[in-house]
Parts: structure tokens; sequence; C-alpha cells
């Protein structure tokens, strides 16, 4: 198991706590709980070692595509498919802005 820790500016509010997918599905699951702060702390714990700078990658794509929100993203992955996590980031955010 590995932990990773990162941090990026945000530009957006979201209206509420929110949850997407299922750990224990061979998956992963995104859990968002917003905050005032204007930035958006991400916790991704993974089954798979050594990958720390492809989750940076994605997260900087992420955010030359739309505005981060505020808040604490905790990630729970089980060795997800890079097509899962994005969809899963993805539903998080949507459910956190329409809660």
């Amino acid at each position: 198991m590995e932990r990773i820790e990162l941090q990026y500016p945000a530009k957006e509010r979201l209206a509420d706590k929110a949850l997407a997918g299922v750990v224990g599905s061979g998956d992963m699951e995104a859990l968002f709980e917003p905050t005032s702060d204007d930035v958006l702390s991400v916790i991704i714990k993974t089954s798979v070692d050594g990958h720390k700078q492809q989750w940076m990658h994605l997260f900087e794509r992420l955010s030359m595509q739309r505005a981060l929100p505020s808040g604490r993203l905790e990630i729970n992955d089980f060795g997800a498919t890079p097509g899962v996590v994005r969809l899963r980031i993805e539903q998080v955010f949507e459910e956190a802005n329409h809660a």
C-alpha cells in the first residue's frame, strides 16, 4: 500500500460531501468534502506502489481542463484502470456540485 498526498490550487466551491465508487469492488472510491480554503488536498491510498508521477500527471491534466474545487478528496484505489480513476473523480465532483 502506498499513500500519496498532493495539493492543487482550487478555484471552485462545491455544495456538499459526496462519494463515488466502492473500493471493495476491485475498483476505487472517491470521497469529497468541501472546505473554505483555496486548495484541493488529495489523499490517495493505493494498492499499486510507485505510481505517484501518474497520479500527479492525472491531476495536472484535470486542472487544465476544469477548475478544481476547494476541499479534501480522498481516493481509495484497488488498482483501477486510468479510465475508471478519471470517471470516479468526475463523478464525485459532479455529485458534490448537485447535492
